[in-house]
């Protein structure tokens, strides 16, 4: 089995005044290169800081961007149901691998005593076989 490794996806920077602005990273650090989740290129991946600049400079990219100021309370509000959502899976994950465990305990008593069983009654019609 391969290991897939993927390549980063660019997140905007926030400015002192609380708005979405861009800041190109450092690819010396993307080993990967850099996807924009903006929807200008779909699965693009950027390999270098100087086709990251030409596209965020797009109008997509703007609008994207532009969008995302606009629906900042909607992605913090969107963030918070999102987090309560995880915390609920976590708590359904963890009672139901509860739930396996002593199921598994179960499983593992009850094959322990069908082999007692059995050798008894191997034991039995030996004895009777018995002369």
């Amino acid at each position: 089995m391969d290991l897939i490794v993927e390549s980063d996806i660019y997140v905007p920077s926030m400015s002192d005044t609380g708005e979405y602005i861009d800041k190109i990273p450092s690819f010396a650090n993307l080993k990967n290169g850099l996807r924009c989740p903006c929807g200008t290129r779909k699965d693009k991946t950027y390999d270098c800081a100087a086709y990251f600049t030409t596209h965020i400079k797009t109008q997509t990219h703007k609008k994207w961007l532009n969008d995302m100021n606009t629906n900042k309370k909607n992605y913090y509000t969107e963030n918070v149901q999102l987090k309560e959502t995880i915390n609920n899976q976590k708590f359904i994950i963890a009672r139901l691998e509860k739930d396996i465990n002593v199921k598994i305990k179960t499983i593992d008593y009850l094959t322990q005593q069908l082999v007692c069983r059995e050798t008894v009654n191997n034991e039995v019609s030996n004895l009777l076989d018995f002369d």
